[in-house]
């Protein structure tokens, strides 16, 4: 009885650091795209005559 409940706690661990190492890849990615998108708004805004 024991050995399925251990069995299962080990399962759910190892899906939980699975999924929060995607996030974190996916958070620092989105991050990045966001800082590179942001300093080309700001580099070409010099340029922008009203």
């Amino acid at each position: 009885m024991n050995e399925k409940a251990y069995k299962a706690m080990t399962l759910a661990g190892s899906a939980n650091i699975a999924i929060g190492i995607v996030i974190a890849v996916v958070g620092i990615t989105a991050g990045v795209i966001s800082i590179v998108s942001g300093a080309r708004l700001l580099k070409e805004k010099k340029g922008l005559i009203f």
